[in-house]
């Protein structure tokens, strides 16, 4: 036997080990399947559907309810309270007449009835700082409540975009599977015919596996993106991203002056401000009791006759009328009043603070989130012509190789080039998109 002959049989037997190795992978890939049993769903309806049964969006409308309640509350204190009383009350038992115990005498059952009302004519002005505050605090929820539903969308739209970076991500390694197989398939001709090496065989079959196992790990990225989104959207059934969202990163058409503009009337903003006027009235508010109070009561009752047996009070009855009009002024109260004025001058400073670094974070924020913009689609571009260049060296280093005037490890350095490029491409456009989305958040509105 040649030496010829065993170097061709030992390529053969290596090569042949790789591939049951690389065909073993097979069940894997096949059940490895991201988006088995999904269901597409668009990013609008995944939005719609988190921000419905998301928990933070559930509590913020739950807190924009109570906060309209509490200005009924305070709206319901400039008018006068009401209220009916009615007693049926029987007596009995003995007395002591002359030392000898003898039962009551008298009617036991005895009856009453009355209305009321009161009215504060002058608090020192307290209900009307404590409409302002409810007020306030009605719009503050109404902030919180638009703050938390693009706070939700945001979080939605990562994990969105996340699924699309695992489907790109999948696509790519499957683009990379397709040019290893080709390249075993002229590797293992080129030995068999004695011009190619037993080294490009084995590195070829291992490169195929490779792409095999970034397969694999592609499909488990998606699968854990689908889980995580369906949870986001509260779907019974499991979701999946919409394919045809793939290629759009969305356009920004405004500038950094409007922008700016919408950054300094956004959600967090809005919810600051009114959080310092509700801080402000309340202060107002606290002050109210180093006045007098004013308050006009009113009152009808009546006595009916007493009776043997229980009526409810009918027949003839005696009756009452009170009309008053009282003044109160507190001259000491243990300082209760002067910790109360501190404790809501403490809360204003505290809110005019907040309310400044709010202003000034939603700038630093867009800054930021703007430049990643930018520097994302540029990016984009970039690896656009980078991927197409790419493309073009490697058929160009592959029509050497197959003619034998350029070596395998060019091949792989061209393939490494273009597969580094498509993942530079994938984390690009996700950046795009979180950007975008993180903007979104500021401004409280969608860039269409």
């Amino acid at each position: 036997m040649t030496f010829g002959t065993i170097r061709q049989a030992m390529g053969t037997f290596a090569t042949g080990a790789l591939a049951l190795g690389i065909v073993a992978l097979a069940p894997s890939l096949a059940r490895a399947q991201g988006n088995a049993g999904a269901r597409p769903i668009s990013l609008e309806e995944a939005v719609r559907l988190a921000q419905q049964n998301s928990p933070l969006t559930v509590q913020a409308r739950n807190a924009n309810r109570t906060s309209e309640s509490a200005v009924r509350a305070s709206l319901a204190q400039f008018l006068p309270t009401a209220s009916f009383s009615y007693s049926g009350n029987q007596a009995g038992g003995t007395q002591f007449v002359q030392g000898t115990p003898v039962p009551t005498s008298g009617l036991p059952w005895s009856y009453s009835r009355s209305v009321s009302s009161n009215l504060t004519l002058y608090d020192g002005g307290q209900r009307n700082y404590n409409l302002r505050a409810a007020q306030a605090n009605l719009e503050s929820a109404g902030a919180n409540e638009v703050a938390q539903r693009y706070s939700v969308a945001l979080t939605v739209k990562t994990q969105y975009f996340n699924v699309l970076a695992a489907n790109e991500q999948l696509a790519a390694s499957k683009q990379l599977l397709e040019q290893a197989q080709q390249q075993l398939t002229v590797a293992s001709a080129k030995m068999k015919a004695g011009v190619a090496t037993l080294a490009d065989s084995l590195t070829s079959a291992i490169a195929v596996g490779n792409a095999k196992l970034s397969i694999l790990t592609a499909e488990n990225s998606l699968r854990n993106a689908n889980a995580a989104l369906t949870r986001l959207v509260a779907s019974p059934v499991m979701v999946t991203a919409t394919l045809a969202d793939t290629m759009d990163t969305g356009k920004i058409e405004l500038d950094e002056a409007q922008l700016l503009s919408m950054v300094s009337d956004g959600p967090s903003v809005r919810q600051s401000t009114q959080a310092l006027e509700a801080a402000r009235a309340q202060h107002k508010a606290a002050t109210t009791p180093y006045m007098p109070t004013l308050a006009l009561n009113a009152s009808y009752g009546q006595n009916p006759k007493q009776s043997q047996n229980f009526n409810f009070g009918g027949g003839p009855t005696a009756t009452s009328t009170r009309f008053g009009l009282s003044l109160n002024y507190t001259i000491f109260n243990n300082y209760t009043r002067e910790q109360s004025l501190l404790v809501a001058r403490v809360n204003a400073e505290n809110a005019e603070a907040n309310l400044r670094d709010a202003k000034a974070l939603v700038v630093q924020n867009l800054t930021t989130f703007l430049s990643n913009y930018r520097t994302a689609q540029s990016t984009i571009e970039l690896q656009l012509l980078t991927i197409q260049s790419a493309r073009e060296a490697l058929r160009v280093v592959q029509q050497r190789y197959n003619l034998g005037t350029s070596s395998l490890l060019e091949v792989l350095q061209a393939e490494t080039t273009l597969d580094n490029a498509r993942a530079q491409l994938i984390n690009a456009r996700v950046n795009a998109r979180i950007a975008k989305a993180n903007i979104e958040a500021l401004i409280g509105r969608d860039l269409k």
